[in-house]
């Protein structure tokens, strides 16, 4: 119940923030996927990737990305990976685990640093991408495309899918997360602050373990 209000308290807060923007962002092509249709893509604005509009996003900074009625990809979303750097390894979860929505499921590390990530959807590990086990930089250079972390069937999906954030409300909220990592940091030391712009790549391995701590609190809610 407080995991469902908090994700409620934050998608009323970033549909606030979202009205209050008028600008719009112009779509592209995506490529196609063997597993579930071509997602529409939106162009961030502010120096970042471009993001699939029909993913879900996690405030914890994790995406689902629906591939049938019952079945969804999960990653890691690229404010995130961003954020981390070059990640060294990747703990994936084991098989037929049941997860929550917002249960801590599986780890990265860079460096000394280990974060945990939360589940964006729940229902049961069906498929962990093994690729990352040998190649886990594929989670940095292709967060949205094969650097996927793992696939689960949820008999409540759609449900689940309404608590995440998608199309324009995602750049309201990148916009967002950056200004207050930005911010934290100039806090910290002002030259690995951006002007506005994405932060300076693998920041959270740079700060110290105190600033670490609260990011990670801060932006993947472990």
């Amino acid at each position: 119940m407080s995991i469902l209000f908090a994700l409620v308290t934050f998608l009323l807060f970033v549909l606030v923030s979202y009205l209050r923007s008028t600008r719009r962002l112009p779509a592209v092509a995506g490529e196609v996927s063997q597993t579930a249709k071509a997602p529409r893509l939106q162009v961030m604005s502010l120096g970042g990737p471009e993001i699939p509009m029909d993913y879900g996003f996690h405030p914890g900074h994790t995406w689902a990305a629906i591939e049938n009625a019952q079945h969804a990809r999960v990653g890691l979303d690229s404010f995130a990976t961003n954020l981390i750097g070059s990640i060294d390894s990747v703990e994936l979860p084991g098989l037929h685990r049941w997860v929550r929505q917002g249960q801590r499921v599986c780890k990265v590390a860079a460096g000394d640093t280990t974060i945990e990530l939360v589940a964006p959807v729940e229902g049961i590990i069906t498929v962990v991408n093994a690729r990352l086990r040998e190649e886990p930089g594929l989670a940095t250079r292709e967060p949205y495309g094969e650097g996927w972390l793992y696939k689960v069937q949820s008999p409540d999906l759609v449900l689940n899918m309404k608590n995440l954030l998608k199309g324009g409300l995602v750049r309201t909220w990148f916009r967002d997360c950056i200004e207050r990592v930005n911010a934290m940091a100039a806090g910290f030391a002002p030259a690995l602050a951006q002007d506005g712009g994405l932060p300076v790549h693998g920041l959270l391995t740079r700060v110290d373990d105190k600033l670490q701590r609260q990011m990670i609190n801060e932006f993947f809610l472990s």
